[in-house]
C-alpha cells in the first residue's frame, strides 16, 4: 500500500463522509498550537442570535429529558448550573469540572485531529467548541458546536466513573493503530455518543449524541430501537452509519461496568 493511503477497512465514519464529499466541518483539523485551557478561554462576544438559538435548543432539549436522560446526565446538568438565558463560559465550566472529577476545558475552533482529541483526554481535558449552530441547522446540523459539546458531552463528565473512563479511552487511542484504533472509534460511536443505560429501572439515555438531538431522543427508546446488552466484542464490529438515525443501539448497566469493561478489554490488547 502506498505510503499516505490508509486501508479502506480502516477509515473512520468521517473519513469516509469526507471522501465522499460532505460537508467539510466535519473534517478533522490538526492543531496548530497550544489551546487556551481553563481560566486562559476568553468569552466571545455573542451576539443575541446566538444566545437565542441557545436558548431555542436548551428549552427544547430539556423538556425531552424527564424520563428519558439517565439519572447520572440530570445531576450533571444540575452540577454545572446551565440556564437557558445565554450560551455559558467554558472557563466557568472548567472550575467547576476541575473541583468535580479533576478535569478541565480547553477551546478548539473546530472538529481536531483524532491524535489532538486523545491527548487532551489522556491529559483530563475535555476540547470544546464555543460557536453555536445557525438558526438554519437547529433541528440537525452535521457540524461539531458548543450546544452539543456543553449540553451533549459535559454533564457526564462530572460523574467520576465516567470521568475515569473517558481518560483510560484516550490513553487508549493514543496507543492503538491499525483496526484497534478503527474498533476505538466504534466504541466511541456506541457508548459516548449513542450509549443507553439501564438506569435504575428503566431504559435511559446518556449518549451525548442522541441528548443533543431532537430527533435521536425521540428514536432511541422507541420500538424501532434494537437495544443490545453491552459487550465490548460486538459493540466493536457493530456497523454504523453517522448520517441516519441509529437502529441498533447497547445498553449498560452501569458506569462502573462502561469503565471497567473497557478496562479490562485495553488490557486484553496491550492498549493500557
Amino acid at each position: 500500500m502506498k505510503e499516505g493511503i490508509k486501508d479502506p477497512k480502516i477509515l473512520s465514519a468521517y473519513e469516509k463522509a469526507a471522501k465522499e464529499g460532505i460537508d467539510p466541518r466535519c473534517i478533522p483539523k490538526k492543531l496548530d498550537g497550544p489551546v487556551p485551557i481553563g481560566d486562559e478561554i476568553n468569552y466571545p462576544i455573542y451576539p443575541q442570535s446566538d444566545n437565542d438559538n441557545w436558548k431555542f435548543l436548551y428549552d427544547r432539549q430539556t423538556d425531552f429529558l424527564p424520563g428519558r436522560a439517565c439519572n447520572e446526565y440530570l445531576e450533571g446538568i444540575e452540577k454545572l448550573k446551565f440556564t437557558p438565558d445565554k450560551i455559558p463560559a467554558l472557563k466557568d465550566l472548567s472550575n467547576i469540572f476541575r473541583q468535580a472529577t479533576g478535569w478541565r476545558i480547553a477551546r478548539v475552533p473546530s472538529l481536531i485531529d483524532p491524535n489532538d482529541f486523545f491527548e487532551l483526554l489522556r491529559q483530563k481535558i475535555f476540547p470544546s467548541t464555543d460557536y453555536i449552530r445557525g438558526t438554519d441547522e437547529l433541528d440537525y446540523t452535521p457540524a461539531p458546536d458548543c450546544f452539543h459539546d456543553m449540553f451533549g458531552h459535559m454533564p457526564l463528565l462530572t460523574n467520576k466513573n465516567f470521568a475515569s473512563f473517558y481518560q483510560t479511552f484516550g490513553e487508549a487511542a493514543l496507543n492503538a493503530e491499525g483496526m484497534d484504533s478503527k474498533y476505538l472509534e466504534t466504541f466511541h460511536w456506541f457508548t459516548v455518543e449513542f450509549g443507553l443505560i439501564k438506569n435504575p429501572d428503566e431504559l435511559r439515555i446518556y449518549g451525548a449524541g442522541i441528548l443533543s438531538s431532537k430527533e435521536e431522543v425521540q428514536h432511541s427508546l422507541s420500538d424501532a430501537v434494537e437495544v443490545v446488552d453491552f459487550n465490548v466484542e460486538k459493540i466493536i464490529h457493530q456497523d454504523y452509519d453517522v448520517w441516519h438515525l441509529q437502529p441498533i443501539l447497547f445498553a449498560i448497566e452501569s458506569f462502573e461496568q462502561l469503565e471497567e469493561g473497557f478496562r479490562d478489554w485495553t488490557k486484553s490488547k496491550g492498549l493500557k
